[in-house]
Formats: C-alpha cells, sequence, structure tokens
C-alpha cells in the first residue's frame, strides 16, 4: 500500500512538470490577501473569482486549470505576488455537493497540484459526489513561483548523513554550503516559504472559490499543516482529514528524531517476521541470525559501498533503504536477500535512487528550517548524534547529525502553537514508523475537538482508501459525507494480509521508496 501512495505522488509529479509551461503562462487572478494571524477572515465572493481553464498535456479535460496570485509577505498585501497554482475536479453529482475538498500529500516539498487526479481511482464515490476534489502546489513548490537552492545531485544524494568522527568536519562545511547557496539565491522569497503563509494561501483560495468554509484531507506533513490552518482560520474549518498525522510539538527536528525511535521498534518486528519465514527467505532461523546478517552487510558496504545494477551503495545507505521498507516486511526481506547477493559479488537488479530535485530540496529546506529555530552549534549535533547512534543504531545517527537548518537565518514568525478544539478527524496505523502512533497521539492532543481511529497492527504510511482498514475507511468516509465525528476515538482492525506475506505488492526493490526521509514520502 505504501507503493499505491508512492505511484500516485509520481503521477502527481510527473504531470506537474509536465504543465509547468502552461500554468505559468495561465491568466491569473490577484486577490487581496487574509490578515495575517488569527481571527482574520476574508469574506467569500458569492462566485468563484478564479478563471478556469484546460490542463493541456495529457490530462483529462475532466481536471480544470487556474492560478491565483497571492502576497509573497501576507504582513504586506499589497506588496509582490507569486503564483500558486490550482486543479479542480468538480463534484460528480451537482444535486449532492456539500462543498470543496482541498488535498496535500505530504513532503514538505511534493506536488499536489494533480493529487485529486492520481486518487480518483480510489476514492469512494459518494466523496467524488459530493465534493469539487481541489490540488495545489504548495507556495515555492513546482508550479507555484518554484524556489531553488542551485544544489546538485550529489549534494542531493544523502541528505540525512551518518555520523562519522572523521567526516564530521566536511558534514558541517556542506550543511553550511547548502544553507548559504540557497539564501544567496532565493533571500527574498524564501523566509516566505513558510507552512504558516502556506495556510494563509489556502485561506486565499477559499475566498477565491466563494467557499464560506473548506474541508481538507492531508497526508503526513499535510497533516502539520492542516492543523496550522485549524489554528489560524478555526472559523473556516468544515471537515478536515489528518491521515498519519505529525506532533505538532515535535516539528521539525524532533519529527526526523522520531523516525529513528519508531525504526528500532519496526527493525526488530520485522527480523522476527523474517525468520519466522526463513523457509521462505532463507535470510536466519531466528531474529538475531537476521540482524546479524544485516549489519555485516552494512559493515561490508561500509568497507567497500555494493554494486547494486550499477549504483553504489554505502552502508548508511543501506540502512536508509531497509528503513523504509521494513513496515512491509516481504519487502524488505526479498530486498536483504538481494543485499546479501551483491556482498557477495553476485549480479543484481538496479536499486532505485530517489534524488529529489533541486525545486524538491530547497522546498523541503525552507519548511523544516524555516517553520521552527535548530541548535546552532555544530557540538550539539555532534553529541546528539554519537548518543542516538548508541540508542538507535538504525537511524539514530543520521537524523540527529548536522544538517543545512543549523545555519538558516532565524525564522521570521514563531512557530505556530497548535491548541483549540476544532474538530477534526486523525487516521493512523499502528505501526507506521513514519509518523509513529505515538506522534499522532500528540496531534490528538493539540487538536482537543478531534478524534483518533488508529488501525490496530495497520503496516505502512498511508491509511485511507489504499487498502489498509474497510473499517477506518468506512469511518472517514462517513465523516466525510456527513461532517459527524465519531463520539469517541475508534480502533479498526487491519484487514487480513496476504497467506505468508506481507501487505505489500513489490515484486523487487525497483519499486522501493525514495532515500530522501520526506515527510510525505
Amino acid at each position: 500500500m505504501l507503493l499505491r501512495r508512492r505511484t500516485t505522488s509520481k503521477i502527481a509529479l510527473g504531470v506537474a512538470a509536465l504543465l509547468v509551461p502552461v500554468l505559468l503562462s495561465a491568466p491569473t487572478t490577484p486577490i487581496a490577501a487574509a490578515a495575517a494571524g488569527p481571527g482574520s477572515s476574508v469574506a467569500a465572493p458569492a462566485t468563484s473569482s478564479l478563471t478556469w481553464q484546460g490542463c493541456g498535456g495529457d490530462i483529462p479535460d475532466t481536471v480544470e486549470c487556474a492560478t491565483l496570485k497571492v502576497p509573497l509577505d501576507h504582513h504586506k498585501p499589497g506588496g509582490k505576488k507569486i503564483a500558486v497554482s490550482l486543479s479542480r475536479i468538480k463534484a460528480a453529482n451537482p444535486a449532492e455537493r456539500h462543498g470543496v475538498l482541498l488535498f496535500n500529500p505530504g513532503g514538505p516539498g511534493n506536488s499536489g497540484l494533480f493529487y485529486p487526479l492520481a486518487l480518483s481511482g480510489l476514492l469512494p464515490q459518494s466523496v467524488k459526489d459530493r465534493y469539487d476534489l481541489i490540488g495545489f502546489d504548495p507556495r515555492g513548490v513546482g508550479a507555484s513561483s518554484p524556489l531553488a537552492c542551485g544544489t546538485t545531485t550529489a549534494d542531493e544524494r544523502l541528505t540525512y548523513r551518518p555520523y562519522r568522527d572523521a567526516t564530521f568536519a566536511k558534514d558541517v562545511a556542506w550543511a553550511r554550503d547548502i544553507a548559504d547557496r540557497c539564501w544567496n539565491r532565493s533571500e527574498e522569497t524564501l523566509r516566505h516559504i513558510t507552512t504558516r503563509n502556506t495556510a494563509r494561501d489556502m485561506d486565499l483560495i477559499r475566498a477565491a472559490l466563494g467557499e464560506r468554509r473548506i474541508s481538507y484531507f492531508g497526508l503526513s506533513y499535510g497533516t502539520y499543516l492542516g492543523s496550522v490552518y485549524t489554528q489560524l482560520y478555526p472559523q473556516r474549518v468544515d471537515r478536515f482529514v489528518l491521515d498519519s498525522a505529525v506532533d505538532p510539538k515535535r516539528v521539525w527536528r524532533g519529527m526526523g528524531q522520531a523516525w529513528a525511535e519508531q525504526a528500532e521498534t519496526a527493525f526488530d518486528r520485522w527480523t522476527d517476521w523474517t525468520a519466522r519465514h526463513a523457509a521462505r527467505y532463507g535470510l536466519g532461523d531466528t531474529p538475531a541470525e537476521v540482524e546479524k546478517l544485516f549489519w555485516d552487510i552494512v559493515a561490508r558496504a561500509d568497507r567497500e559501498p555494493l554494486d547494486l545494477g550499477g549504483t553504489r551503495f554505502d552502508g548508511a545507505e543501506v540502512r536508509e533503504y531497509i528503513r523504509w521498507e521494513i513496515t512491509h516486511p516481504s519487502v524488505a526481506a526479498r530486498t536483504l536477500g538481494l543485499l546479501r547477493d551483491a556482498a557477495a559479488g553476485k549480479p543484481v537488479p538496479t536499486f532505485p535512487t530517489f534524488v529529489p530535485t533541486d525545486n524538491e530540496l530547497a522546498s523541503y529546506l525552507s519548511i523544516v528550517c524555516g517553520d521552527t529555530r535548530w541548535p546552532t552549534a555544530s557540538a550539539v549535533y555532534r553529541a546528539d548524534a554519537r548518543r542516538d547512534s548508541v540508542r538507535y543504531p538504525l537511524y539514530g545517527d543520521s537524523v540527529s547529525n548536522i544538517f543545512p537548518c543549523a545555519y538558516w537565518s532565524r525564522p521570521i514568525e514563531a512557530a505556530t502553537t497548535i491548541d483549540n478544539e476544532v474538530p477534526a478527524l486523525i487516521i493512523q496505523n499502528e505501526w507506521d514508523s513514519q509518523t509513529p502512533l505515538a506522534t499522532a497521539l500528540g496531534m490528538r492532543r493539540a487538536l482537543k475537538g478531534s478524534r483518533l481511529v488508529m488501525v490496530d497492527e495497520g503496516q505502512g504510511h498511508g491509511v485511507y482508501s489504499l487498502g489498509i482498514s474497510a473499517c477506518a475507511d468506512d469511518v472517514v468516509t462517513h465523516y466525510l459525507i456527513t461532517g459527524r465525528l465519531p463520539v469517541r476515538d475508534v480502533t479498526c482492525a487491519a484487514d487480513p494480509l496476504p497467506a505468508g506475506d506481507s501487505r505489500s505488492a513489490w515484486p523487487s526493490p525497483a519499486t522501493a521508496p525514495a532515500r530522501l526521509p520526506f515527510f510525505g514520502r
């Protein structure tokens, strides 16, 4: 199911890239900014003020596109404007239309422009009947006045770097260089690419659509964006679904460290599963044997990178790869078998080496560095990475190591404190290691009017309409159709897994997930 989520994300990104020239040349609609803070409002026009047209390319005629001009600085609504590109699929049954449903697929840095199109085959018809499905690229992303830092493939390939005493000085220089390049190239824009400003853009989208309130579906990072909107514009919230939730109190360095914490539990579950299926995979008869094989391969790759179909992987990259896959045990087991073969010098298929584009990395950094302050002393990162390499050996050193945010300019606004009674529905897999259950509970505490649907024994990142739990899907669909939250938090069972396998259709690492650990990937 993670594959399906990633596949739809890739479709959206590819289509958005194809249509950037079309969208940037489309007619644009300027609109006055909402006031910059909580309690502000924008009077909704009687009808949409956007100019909708065909999107071009191979996009179906059922999808329309428009561009909205918004202030770069919401505190200066009459100043410089930037473009936010939108897409729309109209409600399939106008007689039952309830309103608009905005989408954000996570990231930060992911294109959401054609996310509704990518999901259209997964959403229930009852939802598509009632909502105009609205996609958009957040400011700075894709077709929405895209950011750039001037980074190269070598800069981008492994953004979270393993800690080693011998290479720490080089990592510090790399982090400072990335930050300097971003600010030297995009300083005027960069300081205004934040989650808070994207939420303000969402309210301008609402006004331009002629809606008094909006409904919303956010995945992963998109849950934080949605929660910020609830804090700034509680009176504009209709039906909000937050799938695989971030803890607002841990943004953003703390969320990265949450990956390492949960990865250890997921790794133990995976070694146990793999040992129980030793007859099929031959990777060890006990969890200890599976674990030893993995760390032996990591050590081998650190001495001499493995040749994986022409791409060379060192030990840190092997750890990152497995960290992604272990919530889907059969996928990780097949991958470990191929890694063993590569370590023995046998030919193996090409492993994908997803590298973010300059725009994806710049957008990611602008949010995670610009939303909150990070430690500025390199000694803090050194100490934390040393500590976490022992606590969380799979990934702790990487997420606590030095990062470009250490050299970012100070955020122009304080981090948004999420603490309100706005109703929302949070859905969460029990064993999601990307946004762990503990972080979803943090979101639940922050949104006191919300309800949590937890999928018992649910695996992977993302729940709704992904075949994880029919029970959870029914709760979400009922909420979107009726607006009624469950009376209390709900625990749903995961749907049965295929016999003898994990919930995955991946045939090989050729379809494995990206190695840059964006929050929505």
